[in-house]
């Protein structure tokens, strides 16, 4: 099976090179299924039902998550809805929506997709290594490829999370920072990894956002609006490449294409 995983996509601009460039990649490389992280896509902070739904018909399967989900309220009665939005499974018992779910590719392979949310430096929410343990112990029940979105800003953590599912999961790749890494590998027991997949939108930018109010902000310490920038918007993210019958990672590589042209 082969899954295309796209970093944290950023408002406008990074909406608009997802739509430009899914469907392209989807036949270049031959993928199976799709997955972005969603948590930024409506103007740089949150995720909304219209805009869930444009990603939908972009060619994304499905939308994981984190701590900036919940920023546009009117998304929390949508995630009772629609289970292809998964919000980060440590969210304490009784939060709308789902942390995990089956999916099936239209070659009627099953896939698990995993959300999860870090709490060093971050929102503090349950335990995500031992609530990842519980979910995939559901999931490879009827599968044994398994994807993991773990949004988490301390690069630790995320280090941690990778050799934790070592072997139990096909994949454990980053979210939050919005900077792609460098250190893509298979983990010994088969799990791919990586620690940021990156950001999805203008890189003429402070992560996304105007450069001039990030800096505003840094020396007045004031709570300024941010805006989204709109310039050198690019796609970040990683394809993999999954043994059907085992789980276990075949290849992983980083990808990044810029609007309008590829950049690899």
């Amino acid at each position: 099976m082969k899954v295309l995983f796209i970093g944290d996509i950023v408002a406008r601009p990074g909406r608009r090179i997802v739509a430009e460039k899914v469907s392209q990649i989807r036949k270049e490389e031959g993928i199976d299924f799709v997955i972005a992280n969603g948590e930024n896509a409506a103007g740089g902070l949150g995720l909304t039902e219209k805009i869930a739904e444009e990603l939908f018909t972009s060619g994304v399967d499905c939308l994981t998550a984190g701590d900036h989900l919940w920023s546009k309220k009117e998304i929390i009665p949508y995630l009772s809805r629609e289970s292809r939005i998964l919000r980060p499974a440590n969210f304490p018992p009784g939060v709308p929506g789902h942390g995990s779910k089956i999916f099936f590719t239209d070659g009627k392979e099953r896939i698990g997709v995993l959300s999860l949310q870090g709490r060093i430096f971050i929102k503090e929410l349950d335990c995500p290594f031992r609530a990842a343990s519980t979910e995939i112990e559901h999931l490879r029940k009827e599968t044994p490829i398994i994807f993991v979105d773990i949004h988490a800003e301390a690069t630790s953590e995320k280090k941690a999370m990778g050799w934790y599912l070592d072997g139990k999961v096909s994949a454990v790749i980053g979210t939050h920072t919005h900077v792609q890494t460098a250190d893509e590998r298979i983990l010994p027991k088969g799990t791919a990894y990586l620690t940021d997949a990156g950001m999805t939108g203008p890189f003429d930018s402070v992560i996304g956002m105007k450069k001039e109010i990030a800096i505003q902000r840094f020396l007045t310490q004031l709570p300024l609006h941010y805006d989204a920038a709109q310039n050198d918007v690019r796609l970040n993210g990683v394809l993999l490449e999954i043994d059907s019958d085992t789980g276990k990672a075949l290849s992983i590589r980083r990808l990044e294409l810029k609007e309008g042209r590829n950049s690899k």
